[in-house]
């Protein structure tokens, strides 16, 4: 079994970002390869957003993600690797 490491995820989490930007839903894919492994997240996804205050004046954050479905896939050398990827770990880096 492939295990997802900590850089996957924040890998992951970035790219997911990127796409959402300041939506409250998305469904789609993401892509990107980290060293050897070719990673592909296909997920539909609800995005909570709150707004933190601070002196130097306000912004949006992500609050919650409630996932629909997704799905993470791992390839190596074109072969498909079962993969321990955990959503709920996933989740504290979009947090």
């Amino acid at each position: 079994m492939y295990e997802i490491s900590s850089e996957i995820y924040k890998k992951a989490a970035l790219r997911l970002c990127d796409q959402v930007g300041d939506g409250d839903y998305f469904s789609g894919t993401i892509t990107f390869v980290h060293e050897e492994v070719e990673c592909r997240m296909l997920l539909s996804i609800i995005i909570y957003h709150k707004r933190v205050e601070m002196p130097e004046g306000s912004f949006e954050t992500i609050e919650d993600v409630v996932p629909v479905w997704w799905e993470f896939h791992t390839e190596i050398d074109g072969e498909e690797q079962i993969n321990d990827f955990d959503f709920s770990l996933f989740k504290g880096y979009l947090l």
